[in-house]
């Protein structure tokens, strides 16, 4: 009888422990020794998996990698990039009556370029208006760069800088061809840009724009240089733009691209858009380009450029086949020669194929403009022409590029 209590006793509480192994096995697996978490690999517990694991458990081929991780998280961090260029880039405030009231009504009546690619208005009076841009300090002591077409026909411009200051600023210099104008504010000890090497860039490096788009503030964006060397889009004269598709918006004109240290790539200046926003196609002025404006603007007042007097065409296969050459022949076709100008003189003529300048091939119409207007004006310069199937040498007598007038100006 004794045994037989004994024996029931046990069987009541195996039952009940078992129930308790079974309930907290459902509801509460971790509280059991060797239990695991709902998602977790077999076998491994909830403990070790949660608290970090020491350096010495580390398989050889993990440490590398979670190493490599690490260091390409901060590898790609722009951050640092934008803190060294974000006070060199100041908000320009124009006003003048440059815009019609349908234009300056929208918000692409901040922007001027939105006329150069949306067409002029529609026929409505000139009104005062209040443009947005953006520029870039280039020296300590005042002077700045940005857009032609972020001051032009002003006549008031102010920069508000990154410290919330407000400064007036007078116009140095403007070049239209190049889309590019010198200010200078009465300041000193101003945070200057680095200026980079926009020789050295290639398709896919990392870039940043920085300006105040639409008047929101100054504003970082990120993204890679998608092409170099653009031209033929008829923006300016001289064209050998940067393709970014970091996002640039109305405001963003006359800011900076800069490289991942920080350093002065471009000058943004345009995009192209079918709503008037970013679509992931922006365009900047290479700082070579700008910086040898820049310093003539500075030291004269005006850019010189050399010029031949000749009117070039990109030589296409139909037009080789037409003037009966190969139709795989590189060079720019001359479909024009100005009289008693300096190609005119040179013995240059019409249906020549211009091949190279002063030693350097020209395969475009945007070449041929490039490598003529770095000529020194009255320097001598050797062309290779192509005439009549054969290749022959001109000496020309480089003279002063004519200087565009103002848009203002012009009838």
């Amino acid at each position: 009888m004794l045994m037989r209590r004994l024996w029931l006793t046990f069987s009541q509480a195996v039952t009940v422990a078992v129930a308790v192994v079974f309930v907290l096995a459902t509801f509460k697996p971790d509280w059991l020794p060797g239990g695991q978490a709902p998602g977790l690999s077999p076998g491994l517990p909830t403990t070790e998996a949660t608290r970090p694991v020491p350096p010495s458990s580390v398989t050889p081929d993990v440490l590398p990698t979670t190493t490599a991780i690490a260091a390409s998280q901060g590898a790609t961090s722009l951050a640092q990039a934008a803190r060294r260029a974000a006070p060199s880039v100041v908000s320009v405030v124009t006003t003048g009556t440059a815009q019609s009231q349908a234009e300056a009504s929208g918000p692409q009546g901040t922007e001027p370029w939105f006329r150069r690619f949306f067409g002029e208005g529609n026929g409505n009076p000139p009104v005062p208006s209040t443009g947005m841009g953006s520029a870039v300090i280039v020296s300590a002591d005042g002077y700045l760069l940005t857009n032609n077409h972020v001051i032009e026909g002003a006549e008031r411009i102010e920069v508000v800088l990154n410290d919330g200051r407000r400064l007036l600023a007078r116009t140095v210099g403007a070049d239209p061809e190049s889309d590019l104008a010198v200010l200078k504010v009465d300041a000193q000890g101003l945070p200057m840009v680095t200026f980079g090497q926009s020789d050295a860039l290639q398709v896919g490096d990392l870039v940043l724009a920085i300006g105040n788009p639409f008047n929101v503030g100054q504003t970082v964006t990120s993204g890679i240089v998608s092409a170099l060397g653009r031209s033929g889009l008829g923006l300016n004269t001289f064209e050998s733009f940067i393709q970014t598709d970091a996002a640039i918006n109305p405001g963003n004109s006359g800011g900076a691209l800069v490289d991942a240290e920080g350093r002065l790539l471009g000058i943004n200046t345009a995009i192209y858009s079918r709503s008037g926003g970013s679509m992931g196609i922006g365009f900047a002025i290479p700082v070579v380009t700008a910086r040898q404006v820049m310093d003539g603007l500075i030291r004269n007042g005006v850019v010189t450029r050399g010029w031949i007097g000749v009117q070039p065409r990109d030589l296409t296969p139909e037009l080789a086949q037409s003037i009966q050459i190969a139709e795989d022949t590189r060079g720019v076709l001359i479909v024009g020669v100005l009289d008693d100008g300096p190609a005119s003189v040179a013995g240059v003529r019409p249906g020549d194929v211009v091949q190279q300048v002063a030693g350097h091939a020209v395969n475009s119409t945007a070449q041929l403009l490039n490598e003529v207007a770095a000529l020194p004006p009255q320097s001598r310069a050797n062309l290779r022409l192509l005439r009549a199937g054969r290749a022959i040498d001109v000496q020309v007598k480089v003279a002063q590029r004519p200087r565009q007038r103002p848009q203002a100006e012009q009838k």
